[in-house]
């Protein structure tokens, strides 16, 4: 039993501490705001369980970034059933934001009639594919629903870090240069495979500069959708010298037929590490691509320090 001025057994009282004041003090986390426009994660390639797992994660991490967060996942080439398209969650999305309003109004309170964006549109791509970014822009059309798109998710030190892991994991490069040990399969020289053409290829060099930093081997980006790419840039990087190669698919994994990677590693004679898939900075990127369409900051993603 505690009196006014203290606890009566005359133990201790746990206070709450105090807030640290300045500069050093730790930032209030981020919610979404009330009504903000959903987050809507555009899945390109053919739907299944695998894509459909992989981008549940991504809004997962996404969603554990940003409380409150309202994202959906929207699939390029789905059915409207197992699979909703995209312009089926959008004009969903549309259809929920007016009942609700509608509700709000016949309860009697003073809402304003929403207006702005209903979701932003995040196109689950690590770079630039004119022909697939074509068709999300398309789609987000056909829906008649106001919605605003992002740009791809690279390049970003991020996913030079998402390569790095996917390489080590597949014994193909140190996961840690600092360590003092070895890897027997460990590449000394990367191909950075990548869809989309030319312009694709010139956004993965970018990152794949990032990647060279990481690695300290020599790092080429090529095109999977452009006949003789991967064997030309393999031969460059042996005849700079690099005898052991190994490619690195710059892509998460929906947008492509898996059995390409394949092809391109029996093509280049190399070994090939998996795609990035749902790893954490994937979700993040794609929160980023959201915060900055809507003017909002939450702490900005940052690669991990080159070791």
């Amino acid at each position: 039993m505690s009196s006014p001025t203290g606890p009566a057994s005359g133990l201790p009282v746990r206070m709450p501490r105090p807030r640290q004041p300045g500069r050093h003090r730790r930032p209030e986390p981020l919610a979404a705001p009330e009504g903000a426009p959903a987050l809507v994660l555009a899945v390109p390639g053919t739907p299944g369980a695998a894509t459909r797992s992989l981008a549940e994660e991504v809004v997962s991490i996404a969603r554990s970034e940003l409380p409150g967060l309202d994202a959906r996942i929207g699939y390029l080439d789905g059915d409207d059933a197992e699979f909703p398209t995209l312009q089926a969650v959008l004009a969903h999305g549309a259809e929920e934001r007016a009942a609700r309003f509608e509700q709000a109004k016949a309860a009697g309170l003073d809402v304003k009639e929403p207006d702005g964006p209903v979701a932003v549109v995040v196109p689950l791509l690590a770079g630039p594919d004119s022909a697939l970014l074509r068709r999300i822009r398309q789609a987000v059309m056909e829906s008649r629903v106001a919605a605003d798109l992002t740009d791809v998710l690279g390049p970003h030190p991020l996913l030079a870090e998402a390569l790095h892991v996917r390489l080590s994991e597949a014994g193909l490069a140190r996961a840690d240069r600092a360590r003092l040990f070895t890897v027997a399969t460990a590449a000394d020289g990367i191909i950075l495979a990548s869809v989309g053409g030319d312009e694709a290829v010139q956004a993965a060099g970018i990152t794949g500069m990032l990647l060279a930093a990481r690695l300290a081997v020599p790092v080429m980006a090529a095109a999977l959708d452009q006949d003789g790419s991967i064997s030309a840039i393999a031969e460059q990087l042996r005849s700079s010298g690099s005898q052991q190669l190994a490619l690195a698919p710059y892509l998460i994994g929906p947008e492509i037929d898996p059995g390409l990677i394949e092809e391109a590693a029996k093509e280049a004679g190399c070994s090939a590490a998996e795609a990035l898939g749902p790893y954490p900075a994937i979700g993040k990127l794609a929160l980023a691509k959201y915060t900055t369409a809507l003017g909002i900051a939450p702490q900005q993603a940052q690669g991990a320090p080159v070791r």
